[in-house]
């Protein structure tokens, strides 16, 4: 059966801001969609970051710093269980679908070594697997198709319903549809066994990736950007 057709799962973070190694998780949600698309269960947390939230952050999600510190979870607490949640979800073999894996998952993995928890690669034995991006899948199949490529960007393209954007549940939940018809359109995709589309998206985020900085650098020498999928290793 194609991966498509089965069971998925959605996560997603909303977070203080964009910076991998320095900004924290406000909410999360992983949320379990049935083949026929109906969401089967749901789990959602919302943290007291310890920090204050930004007013651009806030802006975008909603969430307060005042609210967070009064209706938050202690961050160390959350982490703990979202990073094994999310584990056993991988440990399980159900694909895990993360809009912009690269920027999720190295933020989840930041906050358990900020707070001395296991990690979820060393939950799982090793690299987060069998992940879904719909961006790297998207960029991969439709290269040179002009516009944005954010995720309501894609549910409109794909005909996808986004019901409260910036909310962690209603986002994963999107993710999850719009993989959904990516592989139902794209049957190259859709038909490939889940460690062979693991492995596409390492080299289709890789190429991504190089293109960009490219271009980036014929008006910034210096420019890079990170190619590593679906997490940036630690240290860079």
């Amino acid at each position: 059966m194609s991966w498509h057709r089965g069971t998925l799962v959605g996560f997603d973070l909303e977070t203080t801001g964009t910076d991998v190694e320095n900004d924290r998780i406000v909410t999360a949600a992983l949320v379990r969609l049935d083949a026929d698309g109906t969401v089967a269960e749901q789990r959602t947390w919302l943290l007291d970051p310890g920090v204050a939230i930004p007013e651009q952050a806030s802006a975008i999600h909603g969430i307060g710093t005042d609210h967070a510190r009064r209706h938050g979870a202690r961050a160390v607490v959350a982490v703990e269980e979202i990073a094994h949640a999310v584990a056993e979800v991988l440990r399980s073999g159900v694909p895990l679908v993360v809009m912009n894996a690269r920027y999720d998952l190295s933020l989840l993995d930041r906050e358990c070594r900020r707070h001395g928890l296991p990690s979820v690669d060393e939950r799982v034995g090793g690299e987060p697997s069998p992940v879904i991006d719909p961006l790297v899948i998207d960029k991969h199949v439709d290269k040179y198709r002009k516009g944005k490529r954010a995720l309501q960007a894609l549910c409109d393209h794909y005909g996808v319903a986004l019901d409260g954007a910036h909310e962690a549940s209603a986002d994963a939940v999107a993710a999850v549809r719009v993989v959904r018809r990516m592989g139902e359109r794209h049957r190259p995709v859709g038909t490939l066994p889940l460690a062979e589309l693991h492995a596409l998206q390492i080299r289709a985020a890789a190429e991504q990736s190089a293109s960009l900085q490219a271009y980036l650098r014929r008006s910034n020498p210096a420019a890079v950007v990170e190619a590593s999928w679906p997490m940036i290793p630690r240290g860079r």
